[in-house]
């Protein structure tokens, strides 16, 4: 797999670059976004993932390596293959794009071309638990941790387990990356039904 390419562009397309590395020059598809930060005499250095067809070898190309995982996150979804997963990238910066999905966001997802509500909430559905595992928490626009502490504490107080305890719980999701509110009272709830 090449992951990652570096050298002069030599040239900018609509949908692509050419960046000339080791004496070869490699069309790289990439986000409108990634394009107009690229300049042509100038060297540039992109995290990529090719794609393999049976008729076609196409190299992808991004700005941030979290891109690149998400456009591969995003092929796992049924029905979403690599121009797809392009367009949702091209469309929602990775925050965004993180967030929409963590939330269930189907109106953001839906901006996306080729993204109908179906396509929308199957993308929540598959992705939601493991694009928190793909960027850490504190990359999650909105969440707060000690807001997070807090709340899920006291619904643990609520259910009847004693303070240290819950807290202890809730301390041990964070410091494994945590997450939304739903998401750690969830994994404290399994940690301390495991300790029973």
């Amino acid at each position: 797999m090449i992951s990652s390419v570096r050298g002069q562009v030599l040239a900018i397309s609509l949908d692509h670059a050419v960046i000339e590395v080791g004496g070869v020059g490699l069309a790289v598809r990439t986000t409108p976004a990634t394009l107009a930060t690229l300049r042509r005499g100038e060297e540039a250095r992109l995290s990529t993932t090719l794609v393999v067809r049976e008729d076609s070898l196409t190299l992808f190309g991004f700005a941030t390596d979290e891109a690149r995982e998400l456009f591969g996150l995003l092929q796992t979804v049924t029905g979403v293959g690599p121009k797809l997963a392009l367009a949702v990238l091209a469309v929602l910066e990775p925050d965004k794009l993180c967030a929409a999905l963590a939330e269930g966001n189907i109106t953001v997802l839906t901006q996306v071309p080729g993204v109908g509500r179906k396509g929308a909430e199957r993308l929540v559905i598959e992705l939601r638990d493991k694009v928190g595992a793909l960027l850490p928490s504190a990359s999650l626009p909105g969440v707060d941790h000690d807001q997070v502490r807090g709340q899920v504490v006291e619904a643990l107080l609520g259910l009847g387990f004693p303070a240290k305890q819950a807290e202890a719980a809730v301390e041990s999701v964070l410091a494994d990356g945590g997450g939304d509110t739903a998401t750690v009272l969830r994994q404290a709830l399994a940690g301390l039904g495991r300790k029973k």
